[in-house]
């Protein structure tokens, strides 16, 4: 990962040093789910996402055995994925790629700023302690101090930090957000994983100061918010690859919470939201 992490953010000492902050960050001992494992699933998926269509691999898996590919051969300091102005892809906010109408499309190019998606990647859960929204807002301030020391432009610093605060819900994306898509749809490419039911183990050992039942509450409120969205995923390629198998494993999921929760006593206390 250290490799991955070069290729992407450059070799001068500050960015070495970010990169072995940020493993060592994804390597903390409490974490089961949102551990090392899932940064290279979400980099994985992020490849699928940005590559022509010939070049499209098997089942999203976020399993221990995968790595991310190297990122692309500029660097987070300028290239030709940065625009005029350090503006991230070079156009209007609302301009979309290609692909089907209503979803932005599955091709090289869905993200706008692939540079930044990925820097954005590594920071989405740099700091995790199960505090949902509150995470999000420490890992977006963490890429804000840091990345500017490894020469990132400003302008690529916020739009970094932007989407790391998106990771909180994955439903507050605006219209032709390529950038916004690309990253939310490989975070929950797991959603559509045939390990489901070792993602779901994890999640609940994350949380296992959590009572079964205020779990069981707090997880199905995520997984019917979810469920009620027209599509789960923004692009077109992530829909065509994850939305079927995802609505299947979630809707399983959400039928064994409750019978989980009918066997619980009932609780006046709203439920903690879980992610």
């Amino acid at each position: 990962m250290a490799r991955d992490w070069a290729a992407l953010a450059g070799a001068s000492p500050a960015a070495l040093a970010l990169g072995a902050e940020l493993i060592a960050r994804w390597s903390e001992p409490h974490r089961r789910y949102h551990t090392r494992a899932h940064l290279a699933a979400v980099l994985t998926a992020i490849d699928r996402l940005t590559s022509p269509a010939g070049e499209l691999g098997g089942e999203p898996s976020g399993g221990p055995a995968e790595e991310p590919r190297g990122g692309p051969a500029e660097g987070p300091g300028g290239g030709p994925a940065e625009g005029p102005g350090g503006e991230p892809g070079g156009g209007p906010a609302g301009e979309m790629g290609g692909g089907s109408a209503g979803g932005l499309g599955g091709v090289m190019g869905a993200a706008g700023d692939p540079v930044v998606v990925r820097l954005a990647a590594w920071f989405h859960d740099a700091i995790y302690d199960g505090r949902a929204g509150w995470d999000e807002e420490r890992s977006a301030h963490l890429a804000l101090a840091r990345l500017p020391g490894c020469g990132v432009p400003a302008g690529r610093v916020t739009e970094v930090a932007r989407l790391v605060r998106l990771t909180a819900a994955h439903d507050t994306l605006g219209p032709g957000d390529r950038n916004g898509a690309v990253l939310c749809d490989a975070d929950l490419a797991v959603l559509a994983s045939p390990g489901y039911g070792d993602y779901t183990r994890a999640i609940r050992q994350e949380y296992a100061h959590v009572p079964d039942a205020d779990f069981a509450a707090g997880r199905s409120a995520v997984l019917r918010r979810l469920l009620a969205t027209p599509s789960l995923y923004r692009t077109s390629r992530a829909r065509g690859l994850w939305e079927e198998r995802a609505r299947a494993n979630m809707t399983q999921e959400l039928a064994r919470l409750r019978a989980l929760a009918a066997a619980q006593p009932a609780r006046d206390e709203p439920p903690q939201q879980l992610s």
